[in-house]
């Protein structure tokens, strides 16, 4: 198949594909791989350079997978090599945005696979008895962040894996740079490279017919004359497509640029048509009088956007920024200068955007504008003389638009995306102290940036994040949510100080985390309480927990009130523990189990006999504004008044023990260790004797503590 296959599909009467508009060479490599011809490859690599036209071949090549879709299209008319058989349609999991193992996952749901671990999706695909269609467009607009290099992350763990699968018939849509690396894991004969550049894939009729169907009136252009006159048109569409050298997108901008501001254009002066997308910007800077820096200048933030574009009340300010100098009125005469190359987007505001104030408009939503293809932004940023620079600039003006520094009345831009930007100025570590902006940032994109820093120039509290954003982006929690889980997080490092900072900002959390000691063995929790003098008439003693934490005070002498305390079931051995003793004070009974006591409202363990522990009665449970209901990684704590949840527990470890203590602390025990928070809901005293307290949720299955196992 090669590029003389256009003229013969020409010469033998057939339409060009409706969307596509040529590229019958690849549409027939394609339909043949579809087919499983014989001698076709189990494995496509489509490629070429920026503004080629992969997407759009692509998703004309979709159109005729998709069952639906077929239908609307004249099948009949176009050559039957390029048309597939009527097959269910492929997967096609989108990567824009998303990072690998987001797309990874997407491919587990959609075959229906029970992988718990994404090393066990690719064996499960393997086993499968009936082959497996994967279509993997769009590569280069992998990833929340566009300075983490996704797109190469993506092939290297989930493409390659694929295409090494037998039952995996894969066609990938990928960068030229990455073609490679894709290419060797197979051996030869099992892989094919559609390089879309190449001479022997070239469509340069086909690039014809686009610049001509562009400028049809008949297709939506504005008549014109060179526009309205068939052979002026004709003469117009091919010259176009000769000075841009296959490259889709520059007849596309050229023919927007001429359309949207025709005069001073003279369609039989080629000097006028581009080569290139940049000769594209800068002739049309220079036909409407313009500085084609000033347009470069003026497009530069919109370069740098990151997501799904760049609010435009923030477009000047950014715009400053990169020039070094007041672009208001630059701007304010440029938008017809920079309107071919943008395209704005409606954006909905969701929830936490709504809750943060962030910038909604009258219909709720806001306007994002963005460049028409990432191929300008290519080009912008590569005619710079300082891309660090600029970007630098970019995120300290962003960093200065944050109301008052507070984060919850942010624009959701500044929010999600404040670390992509310092992350490409190479500033984001230092970014990295603030609690609030951990808690509001959306997470997928915050760990993302994170993650592209070595980690040994992460500081404490982003290396917590880092570990807790696992179970953040798994439980999609909103803003309130993610800081609790960040609170805790920062008491189980150590990183009190950032803890407290939570509560000082715009949130109402569930609790406050007490104290957490690294642990590990902890099989059961048990809260209770213990006389402040022991048998001798001498107060218990509190030492400091294992991390360095404070000593608990020391209890007076006397009759004082009972002393709130949580016990740990642990192995026989562990440093402080007693072992349990048995009902004829045989200690061998404890079953290589043992006790170890802590305090329950203040870090420190206490040296007491375990022996002298009470635990709450049947009536002081019952009597206990809260409830508390357990899941595998979840726990719920719920007011037995209304049966409302107060808090939810999500972890990212099974839980080896829980108990909600009659104050309203819940002790928890996981793999790593014990961590006791204060439920800080308000909730009305319950009185035991109405029969309606004990429907709806039901407690927990009582924990394996100092009365054994009740489940």
């Amino acid at each position: 198949m090669s590029a003389s296959d256009e003229g013969n599909a020409v010469t033998a009467g057939y339409a060009p594909h409706p969307y596509v508009g040529g590229r019958t060479a690849a549409l027939r490599a394609l339909a043949a791989w579809r087919m499983r011809w014989p001698g076709a490859p189990r494995v496509i690599v489509l490629t070429g350079n920026p503004g080629s036209g992969r997407s759009r071949l692509v998703k004309g090549f979709l159109m005729m997978c998709d069952p639906g879709y077929r239908k609307q299209l004249p099948l009949d008319d176009l050559d039957p090599a390029t048309v597939p058989p009527d097959l269910p349609a492929p997967a096609v999991p989108n990567p824009s945005g998303r990072t690998a193992a987001q797309l990874l996952w997407l491919l587990a749901d959609h075959f229906g696979l029970s992988a718990d671990r994404s090393d066990d999706i690719f064996p499960e695909l393997a086993a499968r008895e009936e082959p497996v269609t994967i279509v993997v467009p769009d590569v280069d607009r992998a990833g929340p962040v566009r300075a983490a290099n996704e797109p190469a992350r993506l092939v290297r763990d989930v493409l390659k894996p694929l295409a090494a699968t037998e039952t995996v018939q894969l066609l990938a849509d990928v960068p030229r740079e990455l073609t490679a690396e894709l290419a060797g894991a197979l051996p030869p004969g099992q892989l094919q490279l559609i390089d879309l550049d190449a001479p022997e894939w070239a469509d340069p009729k086909g690039l014809v017919l686009h610049a001509a169907t562009a400028l049809d009136p008949d297709a939506g252009a504005p008549e014109l004359p060179f526009t309205t006159d068939p052979a002026v048109r004709q003469s117009l569409a091919e010259a176009l497509a000769g000075r841009a050298d296959g490259n889709r997108l520059t007849v596309q901008l050229a023919v927007q640029s001429l359309l949207m501001q025709p005069e001073g254009f003279d369609p039989a002066d080629g000097s006028l048509l581009p080569g290139s997308v940049g000769e594209a910007l800068d002739l049309h800077a220079r036909r409407l009088g313009a500085d084609p820096q000033t347009l470069r200048l003026l497009l530069a933030p919109l370069a740098f956007a990151e997501g799904e574009g760049l609010p435009v009340q923030l477009w000047g300010a950014l715009a400053d920024a990169v020039a070094g100098r007041d672009m208001s009125q630059d701007l304010a005469d440029g938008m017809l200068l920079a309107a071919p190359f943008i395209q704005p987007v409606e954006q909905a505001e969701d929830a936490d955007d709504d809750a943060a104030g962030g910038g909604a408009g009258a219909d709720g939503g806001r306007t994002l504008l963005r460049l028409q293809h990432p191929g300008i932004a290519e080009e912008i940023r590569a005619g710079l003389p300082d891309v660090r620079d600029a970007q630098t600039r970019i995120a300290m003006t962003l960093l200065e638009a944050v109301p008052q520094q507070n984060w919850s009345k942010a624009d959701p831009y500044l929010r999600d995306h404040l670390a992509a930007h310092t992350l490409d100025a190479g500033l984001l570590p230092q970014l990295l102290t603030d609690p609030g902006l951990f808690a509001h940032a959306d997470p997928v994109t915050m760990r993302a940036a994170i993650e592209a820093v070595p980690l040994e120039q992460l500081g404490a509290p982003a290396r917590t994040y880092l570990r807790t954003a696992p179970l953040l982006t798994r439980s999609q929690a909103p803003a309130g949510m993610r800081a609790a889980l960040l609170e805790s997080a920062f008491v189980e490092d150590g990183l009190a100080p950032y803890a407290e900072a939570l509560h000082t900002l715009d949130f109402t959390l569930p609790w406050r985390t007490l104290w957490s000691v690294p642990l590990a063995g902890v099989r059961a929790v048990t809260t209770g309480s213990l006389a402040q003098v022991d048998g001798d008439g001498a107060p218990a003693e509190t030492t400091p927990g294992a991390d360095g934490a404070g000593e608990g005070a020391v209890p007076p002498s006397g009759t004082a009130a009972p002393r709130p305390v949580a016990a740990f079931v642990v192995p026989e051995g562990t440093p402080g523990s007693r072992t349990v003793p048995g009902p004829d004070g045989d200690t061998s009974a404890g079953g290589g189990s043992a006790l170890l006591l802590h305090d329950l409202l203040r870090p420190g363990y206490v040296d007491a006999d375990p022996a002298q522990v009470r635990l709450p009665s049947e009536e002081a449970k019952a009597a206990a504004p809260f409830g508390l209901s357990r899941g595998a990684d979840y726990l719920r704590v719920w007011a037995r008044a209304g049966q409302e949840v107060v808090a939810a527990l999500l972890s990212d470890t099974p839980f080896t023990g829980a108990d909600l203590s009659p104050e309203g602390v819940l002790v928890v025990a996981t793999e790593r260790g014990v961590t006791a928070r204060q439920i800080l809901a308000a909730a009305p005293p319950v009185t035991p004797t109405v029969p309606a307290q004990r429907t709806g949720a039901a407690d927990s299955d009582a924990s394996d503590g100092l009365e054994g196992d009740h489940s």
